[in-house]
């Protein structure tokens, strides 16, 4: 159980990682950034699909970390 929780944890860190990196475009070419992108779009892509193209911000991550937050609390 502690394991899962340290890695949900990790993950929130990428999510968060991943949003940061989207307001520092010329990182955003590099190796190491685009394996962040590709690892948190894994659970942010399905909850992007539910929400309308045309919002202002991407509340995705946002939605995802509270499912994660909540995962980890009934852990």
């Amino acid at each position: 159980m502690i394991i899962i929780h340290y890695l949900l944890q990790l993950y929130i860190y990428v999510i968060i990682a991943d949003i940061i990196l989207s307001y520092v475009p010329h990182l955003r070419e590099q190796k190491w950034a685009d394996m962040i992108h590709k690892a948190a779009d894994v659970s942010l892509r399905p909850v992007r699909d539910l929400f309308p193209k045309d919002l202002p911000i991407d509340p995705s991550p946002m939605v995802v970390i509270i499912l994660i937050q909540v995962m980890m609390y009934l852990l």
